[in-house]
């Protein structure tokens, strides 16, 4: 299946291809026409869709369609206009993995780091919530998104987001020794571990909606929930369940971004740090990989700013006189 990635689409570029369904609704029009509002995506990115046709139903959230289509820029953001839709037939044969956004690693292997670092703890406490945060979350750990838009999501990017701050946090322990560091990567794997919950989710990653749960609660409000359920089932009373919960409603850091308490202990404030490193690293890889090199993405809006793709991410490949070679390469060229 040959077709342009979405990553490396461009105002001005005709698209004609398969691409996944991540969102799809008719709309009205302020003159009272009809219209479909799609979001679709491959493994490289997503984009949104318009198609002034108000007779063509939705395509189904999780599908795959075919489209024919002209890229342009729309209030600072690229959107494809579609002249033409289809769904595949079996002559097409089509790939659904091939279109799906997933996490880089395989969640089987993800689980099991994550698993050997709580079984590696040294505290009783903490290794026993985690156990049953873990079994709490079911099967949906393994494919569910840590985003319904922004970063990681993606099929398994709630563990994907997971271990990156706990890959962090074991990068940071040794720089600061007085940290307890079964606490920290305790808050690291637990501090999200509601988003199961929070969200609706197909079990390709696409998110629907937020629950009922997720829209009255949040997942920072779940989440203590979360502790406090798994510590009862296990037992566990005293100061680190107060702790983890802490841990877990502050880690959005303020209460402009949800938390209700700022972190309050040195472990809460690495994790709010790390946490949001994470997450901004994910988002700004995704604007790398679909901004020319030399270039100026469109407004990230999450981010409240644009941002530039350097030129120094080209291979260091130049010329004598210091001009560059004739063949560059995009570093970033390899993730699409």
């Amino acid at each position: 299946m040959q077709q342009l990635p979405v990553a490396s689409l461009r105002p001005g570029v005709k698209f004609e291809g398969f691409l996944l369904v991540r969102s799809g609704e008719q709309r009205t029009s302020s003159n009272g026409g009809k219209y479909l509002d799609l979001t679709l995506c491959d493994t490289s990115g997503d984009i949104n869709c318009k198609m002034w046709d108000g007779t063509v139903p939705p395509p189904k959230q999780g599908s795959i369609i075919k489209i024919r289509g002209t890229v342009q820029e729309y209030n600072g953001r690229l959107q494809m206009r579609i002249e033409r839709l289809r769904n595949p037939g079996p002559e097409d044969d089509v790939d659904p993995a091939a279109l799906m956004p997933c996490a880089p690693e395989k969640p089987d292997s993800m689980l099991d780091e994550i698993n050997r670092t709580i079984e590696g703890m040294k505290t009783p406490e903490l290794k026993a919530i985690l156990r049953e945060m873990i079994a709490m979350c079911g099967d949906r750990l393994m494919y569910f998104p840590a985003a319904q838009r922004v970063h990681h999501a993606e099929r398994s990017g709630l563990l994907h987001h997971t271990l990156g701050v706990l890959r962090a946090a074991e990068a940071m322990l040794p720089l600061y020794p007085f940290l307890d560091g079964d606490l920290l990567r305790a808050g690291c794997i637990a501090h999200d571990l509601s988003k199961t919950v929070e969200f609706i989710s197909d079990e390709a990653g696409n998110v629907s909606d937020y629950s009922a749960e997720g829209q009255l609660l949040g997942h920072l409000v779940h989440g203590v929930a979360q502790v406090q359920e798994a510590a009862r089932r296990a037992n566990v009373t005293g100061e680190y369940v107060l702790l983890l919960s802490h841990m877990v409603i502050s880690h959005h850091g303020q209460p402009d971004h949800g938390s209700p308490r700022p972190p309050m202990f040195p472990e809460a404030e690495m994790l709010h740090l790390l946490d949001d490193m994470d997450a901004k690293m994910n988002e700004m890889e995704g604007v790398m990989r679909r901004t020319p090199v030399g270039a100026f993405s469109e407004k990230i809006w999450s981010l409240d700013r644009r941002l530039y793709h350097p030129r120094t991410h080209q291979a260091e490949n130049t010329s004598p006189d210091g001009t560059a070679a004739p063949e560059e390469k995009d570093l970033y060229a390899g993730l699409l």
